[in-house]
């Protein structure tokens, strides 16, 4: 159970096996105390589509527990990993090599930084084309709150 990642979410809709779960993404000076004289706190919602085998035993305004229709959303540690793998990591490695192998090919600035730029736009249509292959590896499952 260490190896997962957690957030409290709202279920929105329901739609066949998909359920859409609202939740508030906070960052971690959002519960500071002095957040209200800082410019850094920061919030967001989200919606997460669920697929769940036993969507139909969830309903929009839902009370699981006490304090409303919440569910856990859950995803793998690791799904985390490869994320920041796929979104920062490998275009960053594409950026800076490419761009060292273009000032020694041509020793042009502005042509190489161009060039490695426009290497991730290949980069990001590949991940583009592959998105239902990576929707089975990043998928979230939902639980009721206990």
């Amino acid at each position: 159970m260490a190896n997962t990642i957690k957030h409290q979410g709202i279920v929105e809709n329901i739609n066949g096996s998909h359920v859409m779960v609202r939740i508030v993404q906070t960052s971690a000076c959002a519960a500071c105390s002095a957040k209200g004289h800082c410019a850094s706190a920061d919030t967001k919602e989200k919606m997460i589509d669920v697929i769940s085998n036993d969507a139909s035993s969830y309903q929009p305004g839902d009370r699981v527990i006490v304090s409303g229709d919440r569910v856990w959303v859950t995803g793998e540690l690791s799904m985390g990993v490869m994320a920041v793998l796929f979104a920062f990591i490998f275009p960053f490695l594409i950026l800076i090599i490419s761009l060292f192998v273009f000032m020694a090919i041509w020793n042009d600035e502005l042509r190489s930084a161009l060039c490695s730029l426009a290497l991730l736009v290949p980069y990001y249509y590949i991940l583009w084309l592959n998105k239902s292959r990576m929707g089975k590896k990043f998928s979230f499952s939902v639980r009721p709150m206990n």
